[in-house]
């Protein structure tokens, strides 16, 4: 991973919104042994940020206070993590951990846990329930080179729903990303393929790797790589159906988190490799117009 510069962020995003105010801060480097975070949640009532790590990882879940401690670890019993890609919560700021990592669109296990906001005091919890889910497209484990359509790092939930976004990792990589609708209820479920985005960019600046939807659930912000966007104004649940607006960061990490903390302020978070990265920053979204 390249070293995520708040220098070259502040001053890309400057010339991209025409301001001369700084919006892009680095708050903080992760705990160290934090080096894999692939997804992240913020809640008013802990006012922490909640961050998971992908396969290979323990099932556990982080709270890090403003300070950038780690000040609460949480096992999630009757678990594995065999590929924890993100982290959302729901209006009432109950958590849901995403095992939907599937880059070689092999499995047939993919779910989603949630845990419940009473229960995150605790040094272990059990899930409240499990949602289980399959896509109806899908027919192969694996498809063919130029269909990986069903990898998925990123999530929000939204009325009662899990909204998925896919990432593509077909050969031919066009940008596009399919958005599904999975049930918030326990049990097995057909995923629904409803809309479809293009996002401009290679698979290493276009591939989406983290979603978040704001409070008030006017906004959805996906990020890739170098990039995010901002989808806002939409019909219903179709969130591709308002305004997008597509931020260039200009520079390349991994980063593989992304969260509102408000309805104006997002968190972004790179993953670590040697000594370079770990790293969380803020993005002031009023300051980009």
């Amino acid at each position: 991973m390249k070293k995520v510069s708040l220098v070259i962020l502040a001053s890309v995003l400057f010339a991209f919104c025409q301001s001369e105010t700084p919006i892009v801060n680095e708050l903080f480097d992760l705990p160290k042994k934090l080096k894999e975070v692939s997804g992240i949640t913020y809640t008013n009532n802990s006012n922490l940020a909640w961050l998971l790590e992908d396969s290979g990882n323990a099932n556990e879940i982080y709270g890090i206070n403003k300070e950038g401690k780690l000040v609460k670890t949480i096992t999630i019993s009757q678990t594995n993590n065999i590929d924890w890609e993100d982290i959302t919560k729901d209006s009432q700021e109950n958590l849901y951990i995403g095992d939907f990592g599937n880059n070689d669109n092999i499995r047939k296990d993919l779910a989603i846990y949630k845990i419940a906001k009473d229960s995150l005091d605790n040094e272990s919890v059990i899930p409240s329930y499990k949602v289980s889910f399959a896509y109806p497209e899908q027919t192969e484990f694996p498809p063919k080179k130029t269909q990986l359509f069903f990898d998925v790092e990123a999530f929000v939930e939204y009325n009662n729903n899990f909204y998925l976004f896919t990432k593509n990792r077909s050969k031919g990589f066009d940008g596009t990303t399919f958005l599904y609708k999975v049930p918030n209820k326990s049990g097995f479920h057909s995923a629904k393929l409803f809309a479809k985005f293009k996002a401009e960019g290679n698979f290493e600046n276009a591939a989406i790797t983290s979603a978040t939807i704001s409070n008030d659930g006017k906004k959805v912000v996906l990020l890739s790589h170098s990039q995010i966007w901002i989808f806002e104004n939409f019909t219903s649940d179709n969130f591709f159906s308002g305004a997008v607006n597509r931020v260039k960061l200009n520079h390349f990490s991994q980063k593989e988190a992304i969260c509102f903390k408000d309805n104006k302020t997002l968190l972004i978070v790179d993953e670590k490799t040697k000594k370079i990265g770990g790293k969380l920053y803020q993005l002031d979204l009023d300051a980009m117009h």
